[in-house]
């Protein structure tokens, strides 16, 4: 779980790197493409609650599967007064339809696992049920017989009957 920062926190290159898991190159790479913007301290970025807000939603977007360019049009929502109804309406025409991509994938993704889970039943059933049939049976004792006809003259056993 992602804890709350106070407002006024400031975070290194290395500290967002770390708490989200993601590389500093990565971090870099949201700054080229605009979605963030530290501040600079000589050669350190030094990222504001804003940026690390920013990064989350960037994180966020990108695991359900937004591109960079829908986050882009998300994080500038921010910037939008709730005047602009129609960029707003546009939004969450977009939301409901990624939505709709999503409850259609965990759909698949359930039934697949669901037919997964069947054939490991099905594999875990045939594993238990090792019972070999009466032909091999039958050919097991046979060689078992002709094998220890052929041992008795050098180990001296009386010969088995079946």
């Amino acid at each position: 779980m992602i804890k709350p920062v106070p407002p006024d926190a400031e975070f290194t290159i290395r500290d967002l790197a770390a708490e989200f898991d993601v590389t500093a190159r990565t971090l870099r790479f949201y700054e080229q493409k605009g979605l963030l913007a530290p501040k600079r301290r000589g050669a350190a970025r030094i990222y504001s609650a804003a940026d690390r807000a920013r990064l989350l939603v960037i994180l966020r977007g990108k695991r359900v599967g937004f591109s960079l360019d829908e986050i882009r049009e998300m994080l500038e929502l921010e910037a939008i007064t709730s005047r602009d109804t129609h960029a707003l309406e546009q939004t969450l025409a977009r939301f409901r339809k990624r939505i709709e991509a999503l409850q259609l994938q965990r759909e698949d993704i359930e039934a697949a696992i669901a037919e997964l889970e069947g054939g490991c039943q099905w594999m875990e059933e045939h594993l238990a049920d090792r019972e070999p049939s009466d032909d091999i049976k039958h050919r097991a004792r046979a060689f078992e017989a002709l094998a220890a006809a052929r041992m008795n003259p050098w180990t001296g056993a009386a010969p088995e009957t079946a």
